[in-house]
C-alpha cells in the first residue's frame, strides 16, 4: 500500500474516531440546561416590540403595548407615516413617495445620495414597465445622468437600467430582474430603513439577528456534541440526537 493511502487511511480512523467520541447530551440533560438560563419577561417583550415596530405593525405594535405594557422606543404614529412611504414604492408610485419622505424630513434624501438615486432609478423603471419610452429617456438624461457623471456605480446602474429599452421582450434581457417586483420591494427595504436611521432607530429587527445567531451557535456545537437541536425555527421544536 502506497504511503498515500496509508495517510488517507490513517486520517479516516482519526475523523471516524473523532465523531464516534462526541459528547451525547441527552434531551433531560438538555432541557435542564436550558431552564437554568434565565431570560427576563420585560426583555422578550422588548424584542418583540422591536420587531413590531421596525417592520411597520402598527396595530399590533399598540394592542401589544397596551397588552404588555411595554413602550416602543418611537411614535407609534410615525410608523403610519413610514409604511405609506414603504407602500408607495412598492406599488410604483415613486414620486408620491419622495414627497411623503420629503415630509417626514427632507434631510434624508438631502444627506443620501444613493438612497435618492436608487429611488429616481425606480422611477425611470416604472416609466420603462409602462411604456413611456420618450418620457424615460428624456428623464435618465435629464435626471440620472448628471448624477452618473459624478459616480461611478450611479452610472453603471442606469447604463443597466436604461439597456431595458433595447429589448422587446424583455424575459430574454439579461437585466429583466429589474422589473420584478423584488427590485420594488429592494428599494422599498432601503427607504424604510434610511428613515428608520433618521429616528434614531435600528434599521433591521434585532429578532432574526438572533435567529442567526442561533443557527452558528448550534453549527459550532455539532462538531463537538450531539444534542437535541432546533432544525424548525418555526416552532422551535427540539429534536433528539442521532446516535
Amino acid at each position: 500500500m502506497s504511503l498515500f493511502w496509508i495517510v488517507i487511511r490513517r486520517l479516516a480512523e482519526i475523523e471516524e474516531r473523532m465523531a464516534t467520541s462526541k459528547k451525547v447530551i441527552t434531551r433531560d440533560e438538555w432541557e435542564k440546561r436550558l431552564n437554568d438560563v434565565k431570560i427576563r419577561k420585560e426583555d422578550m417583550n422588548k424584542l418583540v416590540m422591536n420587531f413590531l415596530v421596525t417592520e411597520g405593525y402598527v396595530e399590533a405594535a399598540e394592542k401589544f403595548r397596551m397588552e404588555s405594557g411595554t413602550e416602543p422606543d418611537i411614535d407609534l404614529a410615525t410608523i403610519s407615516d413610514r409604511m405609506a412611504v414603504k407602500k408607495a414604492v412598492q406599488c410604483g408610485n415613486v414620486e408620491d413617495a419622495i414627497e411623503k419622505v420629503n415630509d417626514l424630513n427632507p434631510e434624508i434624501l438631502d444627506t443620501n445620495p444613493q438612497l435618492f438615486f436608487h429611488l429616481q432609478q425606480q422611477r425611470l423603471i416604472e416609466l420603462i414597465r409602462n411604456g413611456k419610452i420618450e418620457e424615460a429617456l428624456e428623464f435618465a438624461q435629464e435626471e440620472l445622468a448628471p448624477r452618473g457623471e459624478e459616480n461611478q456605480n450611479f452610472l453603471e446602474e442606469l447604463e443597466r437600467t436604461v439597456s431595458l429599452l433595447a429589448f422587446e421582450d424583455v424575459s430574454n434581457c439579461p437585466v429583466g430582474e429589474l422589473l420584478d417586483i423584488s427590485q420594488r420591494l429592494k428599494t422599498a427595504s432601503e427607504v424604510n430603513a434610511a428613515i428608520l436611521t433618521s429616528q434614531s432607530h435600528e434599521k433591521d429587527p434585532k429578532l432574526p439577528s438572533l435567529l442567526k445567531m442561533l443557527l452558528w451557535a448550534q453549527n459550532q456545537l455539532d462538531e463537538k456534541a450531539a444534542y437535541p437541536r432546533i432544525n424548525d425555527l418555526s416552532n422551535a421544536t427540539l429534536e433528539d440526537p442521532a446516535v
